[in-house]
């Protein structure tokens, strides 16, 4: 890997985790301490990120707007959110992926019949008051920082589910390194669920595109169903058709 797209993969880790340890960045990224000290330290310089005591942290003071850009986001996420969940039907046995695209699916699958198999622990308490909604946890570590359950002893249980639509969040795409994200503790339990899952939802927002974090975990041709909220470069249109990948776009006026 090449130093400017390790360090952006860095920020891109801050960002998701909003604090970090150096040691954390050194085991993630398997690089010296003096690496991730220099990279750090770039990071820095451009503003977004403040050193804090043994780590770093996202710097929002610098960061205009943010509200506004977090608002806008949570709103594209709820457009997708929505436009995956109309892909279900009740009796379906679905995966639900950590992510805060796929947490908005709740909302929209509350009069649903449906079975749910996660590791989102924010969508296990959101899907709390609605007895429809069959709910199962995968179980395992509790990953603090991504809300999730990670690190499965048992992955034999995990692949004897029967899941039709598995509904996945990401970091980032590209058509040369697929599906990625950032956590390497995640990376088993979605691989076994694509393996698994009779159909592959992708939900990202426009700007996923283009990019991509630490780990790959499905190849882009494996996915059925990329579900966005603007339409992609040519390239990854082109892409979808060849591969016959179905491009959704979700539909803001709804």
């Amino acid at each position: 890997m090449i130093k400017t797209e390790r360090i952006e993969q860095i920020e891109d880790y801050i960002f998701q985790h909003q604090t970090v340890s150096l040691d954390e960045l050194v085991e993630v990224f398997d690089v010296s301490k003096n690496t991730i000290r220099r990279d750090v330290q770039q990071l820095v310089e451009r503003g977004k990120i403040k050193k804090v005591y043994g780590g770093v942290a996202v710097n929002h003071a610098t960061l205009k707007s943010f509200d506004e850009r977090q608002t806008k986001n949570q709103l594209e996420k709820r457009y997708v959110a929505k436009a995956a969940a109309d892909f279900v039907l009740d009796g379906d046995i679905i995966y639900i992926d950590s992510g805060t695209t796929t947490l908005e699916m709740v909302e929209f699958l509350k009069d649903k019949q449906v079975t749910i198999i996660t590791n989102n622990l924010d969508f296990i308490f959101k899907s709390f008051p609605y007895e429809n909604l069959n709910v199962i946890s995968t179980g395992g570590v509790f990953d603090r920082k991504t809300k999730s359950f990670v690190s499965l002893k048992n992955m034999d249980l995990l692949k004897s589910y029967n899941i039709n639509k598995a509904f996945m969040a990401s970091t980032g795409i590209t058509i040369e390194n697929g599906v990625t994200h950032s956590s390497p503790h995640e990376s088993e339990i979605k691989q076994a669920v694509v393996q698994k899952s009779t159909e592959i939802y992708l939900l990202i927002d426009h700007n996923k595109f283009g990019r991509y974090a630490l780990m790959t975990y499905c190849d882009l041709e494996n996915v059925d169903y990329i579900i966005t909220d603007k339409r992609p470069g040519e390239e990854y249109q082109q892409f979808t058709k060849k591969h016959g990948i179905q491009l959704v776009i979700s539909d803001q006026e709804s």
